[in-house]
């Protein structure tokens, strides 16, 4: 092909136009540096160049051949700069044919065996020093492309510019960019097979990405962090265990608070104003929505595109860190949303990558979800779950999350989901589920659990599917917790009748006691009870002002009261009047309104109360998910509306006692207690620094001989409407 003469001699033919069009899958084997006999011939693509120089001791003008291509030959194999010159002006550069491969053989070994646990430190792009210049490496799959090149304004978005190398059968290709460096804008030029050329792809493990609506990848560093974290890191273990208190607050960042000009707030600011007010409310945790590059605000990160790329909406990824880094130091842990449930059909995501089905099924029956618009992961194939198993592992390592919750697990643990018959395809067995879907759930656990300690993964799962909180090894998902969510809709059910029918609803409020133990279970009032058209979690309650703030309060208070860790949505603490619009501030000058405030102010001082009371005291979270820690007093006073329960920790912890009255009527009724002697009411939903009437039992209560509810002791108490009391051992 090659020769060491001149003129049309310097390259095949076919080879030149090839490369002139950007049709060559192997440019590295034509452009840089290559032997040919005794000598090696240099040659040089170029358009826009007249003239081309290598810059040696002595300079070596290069000859034209014609539509940018340039050859000449050198003596030995030399590093070499560039020199070029055309309309008038002159550049110089570092030529990227002149370096060899990054990736080593052991990452190409086990990315095409889809065992590399962390992807994102050999894909995506890379700010380094390669053979003694730095630059930036690029390393992207897309193994049914013909070529596949790096385009960006640093090339005028010319693919023929920029080719990469494809890396045998791993389906990689990889280029280093001499002189590149953080903040440069890139895609993927990629053409497909028959030489299609498609859209332009962002980088799928990219660690940035341009502000919406623009879709660019951004060279962003992820390295060199410095965190302040270790006492955190060192304590976090104990803070998820089934014994810990856990409360955690739900928080889409661009919607919990807005800056002046109704500018969303930076990660930053975010890590002063957030933290300082999630740890005066008393939750252990902060969880986010989705942060995870997405182009639509109005998906709130449920349909990402970048999923290794913090939202550039509000900082850079070291900005984040410092986000987590200061709720860490506060105490607080962090979890984050996870979206490996379905991607959205942007043209620049993840869909048809390289011309083909890569990360999605074909078959639409598989590889489209009809409620959401979007595409399934193909979790069957190697590469797929290994890329999604991979990014979990990205964000506990890289960012020191605490915590993922799990994204619609039902939607993929079942093929028929929202399908109805001949919509959806069997699995070998004949049946619904999806052997593939729960393989990667189970290896993602496997992973997150045995290499990062002390983490915690959340399911947010609808069904009855079994074991969704039980080890692997004994045919569970694997999973920390899950979100419950038929007690959820049960109760919120119940309270938002009119007191007056809940009678005939009785035991919606007490069937989640039937299986309470079946799973390690959050309780979540989440960002999906106070959307598309639900209203808040006040607008729900029944009666006039009073009566909503009156039957929320005693809603909490059943809350906190019952088994199970505690999840609510921003917003819900301070009873937030109107329903969650993502576009703007929470209203938080309802809490200085001189005639609302009071009881909006009353509500964040309940929850604050709450979230106090159930972490100092053991009964009411030693036990959450054991029946031991419980035991019903009166489940059964339908006519009443009436509910009471003892909550257990340990032999030597207090016994906690709740009623929990449902009706506007004050009560004046006999409760049984386990133990002698004086019982403090330690909370009552209908005090007035609540915004409630003040009614109750100050003081406490004593308890007398009389046989009760069970109980060898009983005390009269004062039940107020509307409300939830707890009742203590006196120490």
């Amino acid at each position: 092909m090659a020769k060491a003469r001149g003129g049309s001699d310097w390259i095949d033919a076919a080879a030149a136009q090839a490369i002139v069009s950007g049709a060559h899958g192997d440019p590295f084997a034509v452009l840089g540096l290559h032997e040919a006999g005794a000598a090696f011939v240099l040659r040089v693509f170029q358009p826009g160049a007249e003239r081309v120089w290598a810059l040696l001791p002595d300079p070596v003008a290069l000859e034209p051949l014609g539509e940018g291509l340039f050859a000449a030959a050198l003596p030995k194999r030399v590093a070499y700069r560039l020199r070029a010159e055309g309309s008038g002006a002159t550049w110089e550069w570092d030529d990227p044919f002149r370096f060899g491969p990054v990736l080593g053989e052991l990452d190409e070994y086990l990315l095409g065996e889809g065992t590399h646990q962390r992807i994102w430190q050999v894909l995506g792009a890379h700010v380094i020093t390669h053979e003694g210049t730095e630059g930036t490496h690029f390393a992207v799959w897309a193994p049914n492309a013909e070529r596949v090149s790096v385009v960006g304004d640093f090339n005028i978005w010319d693919g023929r510019r920029h080719p990469m190398r494809k890396r045998g059968a791993t389906g990689v290709w990889e280029t280093f960019i001499p002189g590149l460096g953080e903040g440069a804008i890139y895609k993927y030029e990629i053409r497909g097979q028959g030489g299609q050329t498609l859209p332009l792809k962002a980088d799928p493990v990219g660690f940035g990405s341009e502000h919406a609506p623009k879709n660019g990848s951004v060279v962003r560093r992820i390295d060199g962090a410095v965190w302040q974290d270790a006492d955190w890191l060192a304590s976090r273990a104990a803070r998820h265990t089934v014994e810990a208190p856990i409360s955690v607050y739900e928080v889409h960042l661009g919607s919990w608070r807005r800056a002046p000009g109704d500018r969303m707030l930076s990660y930053l600011e975010l890590a002063e104003q957030l933290v300082d007010y999630v740890a005066d409310m008393g939750f252990t945790h902060i969880e986010l929505l989705p942060v995870s590059e997405y182009p639509f605000d109005g998906s709130w990160g449920y349909q990402p595109v970048g999923l290794f790329a913090p939202t550039i909406r509000h900082g850079t990824p070291q900005e984040f860190r410092a986000l987590i880094d200061a709720a860490h130091r506060k105490g607080l842990g962090v979890m984050l949303d996870w979206v490996p449930g379905h991607f959205p059909t942007d043209p620049h995501g993840l869909g048809r990558f390289d011309g083909t089905p890569l990360y999605e099924h074909a078959d639409p029956r598989e590889g489209f979800h009809q409620d959401w618009n979007t595409l399934i992961y193909n979790y069957g194939r190697t590469e797929v779950q290994n890329f999604l198993v991979s990014n979990a592992l990205y964000w506990l390592e890289e960012y020191h999350i605490d915590g993922l919750r799990v994204d619609a697990v039902a939607s993929m643990l079942y093929r028929d989901y929202s399908r109805n018959v001949g919509e959806w395809i069997p699995n070998k067995d004949g049946g619904r589920e999806n052997y593939e879907a729960i393989a990667v759930l189970q290896r993602m656990n496997i992973t997150a659990y045995g290499e990062v300690p002390g983490i915690v993964t959340v399911a947010e799962e609808s069904t009855a599917f079994p074991g969704v909180s039980r080890p692997v090894n004994w045919g569970g998902l694997g999973f920390g917790f899950k979100w419950n969510m038929g007690w959820m809709n049960d109760t919120l059910s119940y309270m938002q009748r009119d007191p007056i029918y809940r009678k005939h609803h009785h035991h919606q409020m007490t069937f989640g006691l039937h299986y309470a133990w079946s799973e390690n279970y959050i309780l979540p009032i989440s960002h999906d009870e106070v959307v598309h058209g639900k209203g808040s979690m006040l607008d729900k309650m029944p009666g006039d002002g009073e009566q909503k703030f009156a039957n929320l309060r005693a809603y909490y208070g059943f809350m906190w009261g019952h088994p199970g860790k505690k999840l609510l949505f921003m917003g819900c603490e301070f009873a937030q009047g109107r329903e969650w619009n993502h576009n703007q501030s929470l209203d938080w000058h309802l809490l200085e309104d001189p005639q609302a405030g009071p009881h909006h102010a009353g509500m964040q001082r309940l929850v604050r109360d709450l979230n106090t009371l159930y972490r100092a005291t053991p009964a009411l979270h030693v036990n959450d998910t054991r029946p031991e820690g419980f035991a019903w007093l009166e489940g059964n006073d339908a006519e009443g509306s009436n509910y009471a329960w003892l909550r257990k920790g340990g032999a030597a912890d207090p016994v906690v006692a709740i009623v929990v009255n449902m009706t506007p009527v004050e009560r004046r009724l006999r409760i049984g207690l386990p133990e002698a002697g004086q019982w403090d009411e330690v909370l009552n939903t209908d005090a007035a620094i609540y915004g409630g009437g003040n009614r109750g039992n100050l003081g406490g209560v004593t308890t007398e001989p009389v046989p009760w509810h069970g109980q060898s002791q009983s005390a009269m108490i004062t039940l107020p409407p509307l409300s939830a009391l707890y009742l203590r051992q006196s120490a």
